[in-house]
């Protein structure tokens, strides 16, 4: 996987604080805290960098985050890079696994390999994290 590190910008809210990405319009997220905030800018980058590689659409490469202007119109708090891991090359595995679990998942997911991978990237985030 090849990561990069975007800079990200938390404004301060009517609620507590929001976040967004100067290089990915719409790439949104907000958290009563900065610490939340923070965490919430990297599953937004996350999703909104899988959903620009599901749709075919390249990523853009990140800026340097001093040559973002400042803007007088937003109560920016502070500036943060926030690291996405690009998704690699797809690769068709066989694996086993128990039949009801199986069952269980083609009951929910559209797509099996999709929420295969969706579900091994969240238990790595939650090992790194501990």
């Amino acid at each position: 996987m090849t990561n990069l590190y975007f800079p990200a910008i938390i404004e301060r809210g009517a609620e507590g604080f929001g976040v967004f990405f100067p290089d990915l319009p719409g790439c949104v997220s907000a958290g009563a805290t900065l610490q939340a905030t923070a965490r919430h800018a990297e599953e937004a980058l996350f999703l909104h960098l899988s959903g620009m590689a599901e749709d075919g659409q390249p990523v853009p490469t990140p800026s340097d985050m001093d040559a973002i202007a400042h803007d007088p119109d937003i109560d920016e708090v502070c500036r943060i890079l926030v690291r996405a891991e690009l998704p690699g090359r797809k690769v068709r595995v066989n694996i086993m696994m128990d039949e009801d679990v199986l069952a269980a998942i083609e009951r929910v997911a559209d797509n099996r390999s999709q929420f295969l991978n969706d579900a091994a990237r969240a238990a790595l985030a939650a090992r790194r994290a501990a």
